[in-house]
């Protein structure tokens, strides 16, 4: 081939690419967009996503400019691509959000009505791009000009339902009047690298994945007032195939989270390398400053919690590091179904945790009579508490609260500083260091109705006058090389009689005034001791 046909080849190929990508992207000013802030652009951006859909697909793109608009939809095969400096703000007037109606049944199907972005049996749909999406959720009012306050008025910024091949990527969304996004029996989801802001109003969560499949979430920068990652489950279908990595989460209330709606449940997922600090927001709408739990994993209305793996995350400030709470609200998301049973928690994994500045309240793992949380293992996990515990505080009788809301610090101030454990079978927890700042007259560990439970290398700040562990009606424990900063009262402390068969090990005697004490209703022969140190 002479080199005049080389270049007319090039050029008929540059030519067909050239075409092919005028075809692809849709400038969305073409379609009577206009980029003041002012000027309502709901029908142009629609209509732009209209062109591309009928088109096959393609890219619906905002150069950099503010487009004021009302409820965006999805059609199969859209992206909508936000260049630099691009900002979508969400209309001021409530009469600019329509009402939507899915078909599929969730709880609050026809509470939860309005969006700035919404897609229902969607396929191949992108957000993406270095923009930003602004609900304006403070400032949202109704037609009599009244603030939209009901939690069934106030929109979502995204909203997507049984929509599959969904990506959200690189942009930055802020200020939503409800919760930022909720994705609901959705497939094949993938958020990535995306920065939220979101303390604009009540409910203000960061991102809501609500009973979906393969889902990966990575790279998310968030700072809320409401909670942070939630999993939830409102419908019939679980939680499941679900990674959450290398993401920095600040929250007034809980930074990753399953639950509290836990329908159906949460099969097979993985949290791992995650910074959990606190909010830049000092005036909290709900929750608390520096924030509730930094771990809550939730299951109260009938679901199936199996499969949990928690690593390597770094918590600073929340009051509660670590919540696992089996309840039994039994609420469910259709009326005519029947009443959830109670649901299950098993097979869960937490390790290589490091918590500053809890409070005093701490750590908790409870399941409820006749209905044990089962196959737990804390690993290399060090919480460095306040501390401020009480005589008072050790002896508290907590209620069972069983249909209560499951929250970190609905039990008040916990008998253990540390960790209290109760209604659970199968529990490891190794090497698992606790510390305290303040004077703290409580134990580290409170076990209650524990069945094989396994402590190893426990090391543990204590108050010379305390006992290390307190346990009550637990047996078939086993606990070897407890480590006290201090000497201090005695390894464990037992009462209840049900408590039996329990092995202490790999024990420095110089460490502890008496190995154990034990109330007059247990038998002192179901305590055996193995290797001394002397």
């Amino acid at each position: 081939m002479n080199q005049m046909k080389k270049i007319t080849v090039l050029l008929f190929y540059l030519i067909v690419l050239s075409v092919s990508a005028q075809e692809m992207f849709y400038n969305v000013l073409d379609y009577g967009a206009k980029r003041d802030g002012k000027t309502i652009n709901t029908k142009a951006i629609n209509n732009a996503i209209d062109t591309v859909a009928k088109n096959g697909g393609g890219t619906v793109y905002f150069p950099a400019g503010k487009y004021l608009t009302g409820t965006i939809y999805f059609k199969n095969n859209v992206t909508l691509n936000l260049q630099k400096g691009a900002l979508i703000l969400g209309s001021t007037e409530l009469r600019d959000y329509p009402e939507n109606f899915p078909e599929y049944q969730f709880y609050r199907r026809g509470t939860i009505k309005r969006t700035l972005i919404y897609a229902e049996k969607c396929e191949n749909i992108t957000i993406k791009g270095e923009g930003t999406i602004d609900g304006q959720g403070a400032f949202i009012k109704k037609p009599n000009g009244e603030a939209a306050s009901s939690y069934g008025e106030r929109p979502h910024v995204i909203w997507m339902i049984q929509s599959k091949n969904v990506s959200i990527e690189g942009v930055k969304l802020q200020n939503s009047a409800l919760w930022m996004q909720h994705y609901i029996a959705c497939e094949n989801l993938y958020i990535h690298n995306i920065e939220v802001y979101n303390h604009a109003n009540k409910n203000n969560d960061m991102m809501d994945i609500n009973g979906c499949k393969d889902v990966i979430i990575s790279d998310c920068r968030g700072d809320t007032d409401d909670d942070g990652i939630t999993l939830k489950s409102t419908h019939a279908m679980p939680n499941e195939n679900i990674v959450i990595t290398n993401c920095i989460i600040s929250s007034h209330c809980n930074a990753i989270k399953c639950g509290t709606e836990s329908n159906a449940g949460f099969k097979n997922i993985t949290i791992s390398n995650c910074i959990i600090r606190p909010s830049k927001d000092k005036d909290p709408i709900y929750g608390e400053v520096e924030g509730i739990s930094g771990i809550a994993l939730e299951v109260v209305d009938g679901a199936e919690m199996n499969g949990v793996d928690i690593s390597n995350i770094v918590i600073d400030g929340p009051q509660v590091p670590i919540f696992i709470r089996l309840g039994n609200r039994a609420r469910g998301y259709d009326k005519n179904l029947p009443k959830p049973i109670v649901g299950s928690i098993e097979n869960i994994n937490i390790s290589n945790i490091t918590a500053f500045n809890a409070d005093a309240t701490g750590s908790s793992i409870t399941g409820i009579p006749g209905h044990v949380i089962k196959n737990i293992t804390l690993k290399n996990i060090r919480i460095f508490y306040n501390g401020g515990g009480t005589v008072k505080d050790a002896v508290r009788n907590i209620p069972e609260n069983e249909a209560d809301y499951p929250d970190a610090i609905m039990f008040d101030r916990l008998p253990s500083y540390g960790m209290f454990i109760r209604h659970v079978e199968n529990i490891t927890l190794n090497n698992v260091e606790l510390y305290f700042k303040n004077d703290e007259m409580r134990p580290a560990l409170y076990l209650e109705d524990v069945k094989n439970g396994k402590i190893l290398d426990l090391q543990a700040h204590i108050d010379d006058s305390t006992s290390l562990i307190n346990s009550k009606n637990s047996k078939d424990l086993y606990i070897k090389n407890p480590i006290p900063i201090e000497i201090c009262k005695n390894i464990i402390e037992i009462s209840g009689k049900e408590s039996k068969s329990i092995f202490l090990t790999d024990i420095d005697k110089e460490k502890f005034k008496e190995m154990f004490k034990v109330s007059k209703e247990v038998n002192k022969n179901t305590i055996r001791i193995g290797t001394v140190f002397k």
